[in-house]
């Protein structure tokens, strides 16, 4: 069988297939459906310091070929996350990525520097990209230097990686990705959800209770593997691509334009075992081909330029 292990340079993952964070739950939530080991790691949802709430319903809509979502971010906090859920989770065999949120630059510190003090933690991801907190879509991701100087505190406040999560609400990713790495991540993460909208023609009225949302699924699957081939060959960290991914043929895609692992999200709306299947499906492309590594897939796309 082919080797399907990854190595992102900061982390040795079993396979190249990660939940999403956001669509997982804190990964207690699957037990029933599939062996966290089956996977190459969990992302957890996002953590602001204390509880939130998230937005006021309805928050999410189907769409054609997606869904939108405007959760904004509930979440447990660092504490009840750190007391009732990383337990169980060093339990599993598997790598643990905590997604972090903040308000402001201190807050995502704050977060890091908390969870720093907890055992089972394999890397964080810098949620500096979710499309439906603020007002039209604001985050940091969509400014180089803001992007480059929330990446370097958290990098001086942790003793883990730090993973930069970014938005596709740019129209220049490859210098977004540019200055994540400047910043200092080992890594960076892509593409967040897309900012939408989904209205009722017969009430005259959104169809979210917060207006704007992210759009997720199979219909941002081209523009996703766009911004990860471009953001891949901006950069010299690990770039892990998301956006659609609901087959090992699709991870493979994102693979072949750079991205050394993939998280998969919406997906597991549909089929809470999907992320299992996905790396079964990879496994089986590369023996039917007889592909002994599937990390040997990675950055090959041949485009002539």
């Amino acid at each position: 069988m082919a080797d399907l292990s990854t190595d992102l340079g900061f982390l040795r993952l079993r396979n190249p297939v990660l939940t999403a964070s956001g669509t997982f739950g804190y990964g207690t939530e699957f037990l029933p459906f599939l062996d966290l080991a089956a996977v190459g790691g969990i992302v957890v949802k996002g953590l602001y310091f204390g509880p939130r709430e998230g937005n006021p319903p309805p928050r999410l809509v189907e769409t054609a070929s997606g869904l939108i979502n405007a959760i904004g971010l509930q979440g447990v906090g660092v504490e009840r996350f750190a007391a009732d859920v990383l337990p169980e989770l060093r339990r599993r065999d598997t790598a643990v990525i905590v997604n972090v949120c903040g308000s402001g630059d201190e807050e995502y510190y704050r977060v890091i520097e908390f969870l720093d003090g907890h055992e089972g933690i394999a890397a964080y991801e810098l949620n500096i990209s979710c499309p439906n907190v603020k007002r039209n879509g604001a985050c940091p991701a969509m400014d180089p230097r803001a992007t480059r100087e929330i990446v370097a505190g958290a990098k001086r406040r942790s003793r883990r990686p730090v993973i930069a999560k970014l938005s596709p609400n740019v129209t220049d990713i490859a210098s977004i990705a540019r200055a994540a790495e400047d910043g200092g991540a080992d890594g960076i993460s892509l593409i967040n959800t897309l900012l939408a909208m989904a209205v009722d023609l017969d009430t005259r009225k959104p169809k979210l209770g917060n207006v704007l949302g992210g759009l997720s699924g199979p219909a941002i699957k081209p523009v996703a593997l766009r911004m990860t081939y471009q953001a891949a060959r901006a950069v010299k960290i690990p770039v892990i691509g998301m956006g659609g991914i609901c087959t090992g043929r699709d991870a493979l895609e994102f693979m072949l334009v750079g991205a050394r692992a993939v998280q998969v999200g919406t997906a597991n709306f549909v089929d809470p075992a999907s992320a299992a299947r996905i790396v079964r499906e990879i496994g089986d492309y590369c023996d039917a081909r007889g592909l002994a590594r599937a990390a040997d897939i990675v950055g090959t796309l041949k485009t002539g330029l």
